[in-house]
């Protein structure tokens, strides 16, 4: 580890090809059936090296407190965990919308974990960065492990899948899904007949929180109405964020230049295994 080098590392987004509620626990958490696949839309990470355990987040979400930030929270994990002073100063290059469906505070912590795991030479084993993940979020796990995967639980219990890897139109709409506003309505079905990965195979791609979302934020009916002139349309997790997907780059490229005269949007590739993961197989 070079003192003076600055790290930059990948925090890619996620997208929820399927989401059922099929319980929910005593302590409140809805237990999911989801279907996770990543694309190559990043934000980007940057690690710079602090003596005495100093942990330095230089540009902080409005209205987050620094320490209460997933980045930093990530990393006082890390330092308990290994007994470590090594400090730190992160920088998040931010791209990923907030409240979106995205995974990108989630993710933003997982990639602290997988990558200063690695950097400060600490061998944690991926399953104790899963464990580390959950205690920061039930999406972390999945951006550690990196790969497309069916999940069950709160989304920490994860069976890597083998995906087509189309080429996704994502539409971001301006209003900021809250993922706990959702799940606290009264006409959420919270208790869904629970499904196979055979089920998903065949075609099951229903999201359970739809109905709610649409009815919620007005903005999302929307753009799912605008995309579906163009293909299938889907939310992902919560929303606000909604897609659908092409075969060709082309056809994607040709709805988004029609789309993006009202839509704020991404073009972006389907990957079954995680930008994360390559840049961590590249050191």
């Amino acid at each position: 580890m070079n003192p003076g080098a600055l790290e930059r590392w990948p925090a890619p987004a996620k997208l929820n090809l399927m989401l059922r509620i099929v319980g929910q626990r005593g302590d409140g958490y809805h237990l999911l059936q989801t279907v996770f696949q990543f694309i190559d839309l990043c934000d980007w990470i940057d690690f710079s090296w602090l003596d005495g355990g100093r942990v330095e987040l230089v540009n902080p979400l409005p209205g987050v407190p620094p320490e209460a930030d997933l980045t930093v929270r990530a990393v006082r994990l890390l330092q308990k965990v290994a007994g470590i002073r090594q400090g730190v100063r992160i920088s998040v290059d931010k791209r990923l919308p907030m409240g979106g469906g995205l995974g990108g505070g989630s993710s933003d912590a997982a990639t602290v974990l997988v990558a200063l795991n690695a950097l400060w030479q600490l061998g944690l084993k991926e399953s104790q960065l899963i464990d580390l993940g959950l205690q920061l979020g039930a999406d972390v796990p999945v951006f550690v492990k990196g790969v497309a995967a069916w999940a069950e639980g709160v989304g920490e219990a994860l069976t890597p899948l083998e995906l087509p890897q189309p080429w996704y139109l994502v539409l971001i709409p301006s209003c900021h899904v809250s993922t706990a506003e959702v799940f606290a309505a009264e006409d959420l079905t919270r208790h869904n007949p629970p499904a196979k990965i055979t089920d998903f195979l065949a075609g099951l791609q229903v999201n359970d929180c739809l109905p709610v979302v649409r009815r919620l934020f007005p903005e999302v009916d929307r753009a799912l109405a605008d995309l579906s002139r163009f293909g299938e349309a889907r939310m992902t997790g919560t929303g606000a964020c909604v897609y659908a997907s092409f075969e060709a780059e082309e056809e994607a490229r040709t709805a988004a230049a029609d789309l993006g005269r009202n839509w704020r949007l991404y073009v972006a590739k389907g990957r079954n295994r995680s930008p994360l993961l390559e840049r961590l197989a590249g050191l």
